[in-house]
């Protein structure tokens, strides 16, 4: 297994693995300033939930972290072009990267 501080990565660069399962990376393609900008946006939201009060806030703060996750890329269309299908929240072994996981997780 990888270290549990390090996070396993798919080879193409599109998902990272937790506990056994694929998570869509931000797209690699969006100018680092840029990229600073909606983290920063997404951390304030998170911390914005955290506080809210009622249901009808959280609902709003909600679509911020919505909005800054699709702008990064991690939901939504894909960012990549190929035309390879999403697999994010998919089991890793259910998809066509579990030989790689297999090997990768088994420290080969």
């Amino acid at each position: 297994m990888p270290e549990p501080d390090k996070t396993l990565r798919t080879p193409d660069g599109r998902y990272m693995v937790v506990r056994g399962r694929l998570w869509r990376l931000s797209n690699p393609a969006l100018p680092e300033d840029r990229r600073a900008e909606i983290v920063s946006e997404l951390m304030a939201a998170r911390g914005a939930l955290r506080r809210a009060a009622d249901a009808q806030l959280r609902v709003r703060v909600r679509s911020r972290i919505d909005a800054a996750k699709r702008a990064l890329g991690e939901r939504g269309p894909v960012w990549w072009t190929d035309g390879a299908p999403d697999y994010n929240r998919h089991l890793v072994k259910n998809t066509p990267y579990a030989a790689w996981y297999a090997a990768a997780s088994s420290g080969d």
